[in-house]
């Protein structure tokens, strides 16, 4: 099982878990805000396990049908989850505005509260891990998970704020009010994730940092070569995808071009970690006079 997979495995176990105490905080108390924290984390779970799923598809090797491999449908995963916090949100300003009109007081808040703060800090806890692996790792699924759970963490927060205020105060429109300031924070949530999912479903380029580590990279390693230009990026998961045209001399031997493409090849592998470079060499009558020079 690769670092990936037992990461998705180990988040979901952490979902299950916050998924039993925050529902035994709202069996236990009736608070509408509790439930719409409650709701969060069923979607959490749910996401976790298309995350899984995702991590494992992932992983096969390339193949016939896909020679690029199956990296990209991490964000499909990512998608999905932030398809599922919209439909959270709805469901959450529907029970809201429920509550509004029909008020009740919290039961038994001291337990609930208690259960759902611990909830908290095992999530905000997993958060800060589930996004340092995800990061390290190249998993656009574990990191979505991770930004997902850092926003639970938010809105729990003030949830448990919120729940104990009435419980003091006895204002009872501050527990749906709650709820749906709640949703509101998902729908936040979830339009930012829907956002880099698609974007990297669409092909986006890399980062401007990224972007400036190759091109400083091609005009370091690229010596005896004239330029390159073209240059085009694109990340699929974990996998950053290179591509450029290089200008040699038109007298260079093709053994010597050849070994100008294996160092520059080299060097960005190990800044970019996983990632595969095409190098389309061409003679000096080709050169553009643009993109990156050889220093």
């Amino acid at each position: 099982m690769s670092p990936t997979e037992r990461t998705a495995w180990t988040s979901l176990g952490v979902g299950l878990s916050v998924l039993a105490l925050k529902g035994a905080a709202w069996w236990l108390t009736g608070s509408t805000a509790l439930f719409a924290d409650m709701l969060e984390t069923v979607v959490n779970v749910a996401a976790a396990s298309a995350a899984l799923a995702a991590v494992r598809y992932s992983a096969l090797p390339a193949d016939e049908n896909h020679p690029y491999g199956h990296a990209k449908v991490e964000y499909f995963s990512a998608v999905l989850e932030g398809t599922l916090i919209l439909v959270a949100a709805s469901m959450i300003l529907q029970e809201a505005y429920q509550a509004w009109w029909r008020p009740k007081v919290p039961e038994q808040p001291v337990i609930g509260l208690a259960l759902s703060a611990a909830a908290t800090v095992i999530n905000g806890t997993w958060a800060t891990i589930l996004g340092r692996r995800g990061r390290r790792l190249g998993s656009p699924a574990l990191v979505a998970d991770s930004h997902y759970l850092m926003s639970d963490v938010v809105t729990s927060a003030g949830v448990i704020i919120g729940v104990g205020l009435v419980a003091l105060t006895g204002l009872l429109w501050l527990d749906p009010l709650l709820a749906g300031l709640t949703a509101v924070m998902i729908l936040f949530s979830g339009w930012r994730l829907l956002r880099e999912s698609v974007g990297g479903l669409m092909d986006e380029a890399v980062g401007p940092d990224d972007l400036s580590t190759i091109r400083t990279l091609v005009s370091a390693e690229a010596a005896g070569a004239i330029e390159a230009h073209d240059l085009r990026t694109r990340r699929a998961g974990r996998i950053t995808f290179v591509e450029f045209h290089l200008v040699v001399p038109g007298a260079m031997a093709v053994s010597e071009a050849h070994d100008i493409c294996d160092r520059i090849e080299t060097a960005l592998k190990s800044a970019l970690g996983n990632a595969v470079i095409t190098i389309h060499v061409e003679p000096e009558g080709k050169a553009k006079h643009s993109g990156v020079l050889v220093l």
